[in-house]
């Protein structure tokens, strides 16, 4: 079954207003620039995106200079996150906290800890101080859990 169409002109019901300047489509040739609403919009020939005074074209007379500014982002101040030597807390869970909290593999928490363990502090990242903060905050509460000593700092890079 198929349905019937109907169209209705929201003008004439009240729907809107009727647009207060008409659309023209394209210019014609010759036509004046001022008393044309696309021309006094700059939409004319030759006043495209680019063009103009205000877009640095100044038809070849090198008076113009085109400068461009970008808002630059302040990058985030670097931690580092360190984890401190202690005679208590076991080789075993220093790897464990470091794959967990860290993302590290088996082989390179194995070689922080073994740092840690030689030089009595050793780097397990550098982030935000945000994540930073919240890394040594969970190191040390799952250290406390576990009812181990281990000490988690953090300072700026």
């Amino acid at each position: 079954m198929t349905m019937p169409i109907y169209t209705i002109d929201p003008v004439s019901k009240g729907l809107c207003a009727p647009p207060a300047m008409p659309y023209f489509s394209a210019m014609a040739p010759n036509s004046d620039l001022l008393t044309h609403p696309l021309g006094m919009a700059g939409n004319g020939p030759g006043q495209g995106p680019g063009h103009g005074p205000d877009h640095g074209d100044d038809e070849g007379n090198g008076l113009g200079v085109a400068t461009r500014t970008r808002a630059r982002t302040k990058q985030p101040t670097p931690y580092r996150v360190l984890m401190l030597n202690d005679d208590y807390t076991p080789m075993e869970f220093v790897v464990l906290c470091l794959q967990r909290f860290f993302r590290m593999s088996m082989d390179d928490a194995t070689r922080v800890m073994l740092h840690v363990h030689q030089r009595g502090v050793g780097v397990c990242g550098v982030f935000s101080y945000e994540v930073a903060e919240t890394k040594v905050a969970q190191v040390i509460d799952f250290a406390r859990a576990n009812q181990h000593p281990l000490q988690c700092t953090l300072e700026k890079a």
